[in-house]
């Protein structure tokens, strides 16, 4: 299998560890990729929306890192759904989990699962892993 063919794009912040150990694995896997860094180039709304309803709002937050624990408690509990949760993420794209990863197959998945990605390759194909 021509683990090249399969290029995803990685959508996160150049300086986060998981974005590090995610793209550092796709490249001693063989597998050419895209990178999209939230701090120098935003997010994309449209690719925002279409995240959100792949995965969902709670699995596209990240409520465990320090930019969600600096947010004062009302601006925490302000986001109750997924436009509220847009709109946090739009405006401070580090609370997004990370990386996104956007699958040439139109799938999406978040968060940094080696086992997972490692079945995509086996398989051959970029379906299944969200």
């Amino acid at each position: 299998m021509n683990q090249a063919a399969i290029t995803p794009t990685i959508f996160g912040i150049q300086n986060c560890d998981t974005v590090k150990k995610a793209c550092a694995w796709l490249i001693e896997h063989g597998v050419t990729h895209a990178f999209v860094d939230f701090k120098k180039q935003g997010v994309d709304e449209a690719a925002l929306a279409r995240w959100l309803v792949q995965l969902g709002w709670q699995a596209l937050l990240n409520t465990r890192g320090t930019t969600w624990r600096r947010l004062s408690d009302a601006e925490r509990a302000a986001v109750t759904d997924a436009p509220s949760a847009q709109a946090l993420m739009l405006a401070q794209p580090s609370v997004i989990k990370r990386p996104v990863v956007a699958w040439p197959d139109g799938s999406v998945s978040a968060g940094f699962d080696p086992a997972a990605w490692q079945a995509r390759l086996d398989r051959g194909t970029t379906a299944g892993v969200a």
